[in-house]
């Protein structure tokens, strides 16, 4: 996690939720995330089995140069990077995994600059299937972000990591099957099979993806 405010929701999240898969809804509490909250948002399952954001902080709407509630999650994303992003968000709503994906993000001029951004699954009702939080932070902030919007983001990399008693190892393949090949992994992963230590943490490789295990401590 290189940004600060991706690194803050997650260990809030992580803290509230306690022995649970996923925090409730009600238990957020905005002002213990002041300082990551205008890279923050919320996704909602809609009556057409797609999230949109329900809440998006104001850094996320000034990058688009537009408001994003009520607004696709999915069509932010290159056509060749939806089914995998369809596969994460079941990986986060289904299984309570945490994604952590990295995208290059392009003007209309072809200007680009690097986004980081984390989903973490939310209780709604008891559900965990409709319900996102989440956080996008451009990884440098050029002078001309707000100015040109960005307009289509691409997919550069990405990491699940998984509570305790969850078995990864299909569904890592499953995700890693679905990027495209030119989606780059981190230099502290190692080769397919061969143990690996990501966030401190012991992690195996599966193409592109780093699978975690303990993602509870």
């Amino acid at each position: 996690m290189k940004k600060s405010s991706t690194k803050t929701l997650y260990d809030y999240w992580n803290g509230i939720r306690g022995s649970r898969s996923a925090p409730d809804r009600k238990d957020i509490d905005p002002t213990r995330i002041r300082d990551a909250l205008a890279n923050t948002f919320i996704l909602e399952l809609d009556d057409s089995n797609a999230f949109t954001f329900r809440l998006a902080g104001s850094h996320l709407c000034t990058a688009y140069s537009r408001e994003l509630k009520g607004r696709s999650f999915n069509a932010l994303w290159h056509e060749r990077d939806k089914e995998a992003m369809g596969t994460l968000i079941r990986a986060v709503t289904e299984d309570h995994a945490v994604a952590l994906v990295t995208f290059q993000g392009t003007t209309a001029v072809n200007t680009k600059t690097s986004f980081e951004t984390i989903l973490m699954p939310l209780r709604h009702n008891g559900s965990t299937q409709t319900r996102l939080l989440g956080a996008m932070t451009a990884v440098d902030e050029p002078y001309w972000l707000g100015v040109q919007p960005i307009l289509e983001q691409r997919i550069t990399g990405l990491r699940l990591i998984w509570p305790d008693d969850v078995a990864s190892d299909d569904l890592g393949r499953d995700v890693a099957a679905k990027v495209a090949g030119e989606v780059a992994f981190s230099q502290s992963m190692a080769p397919s099979g061969i143990p690996a230590m990501v966030y401190g943490r012991s992690a195996r490789r599966y193409a592109h993806l780093a699978v975690i295990d303990g993602g509870r401590q």
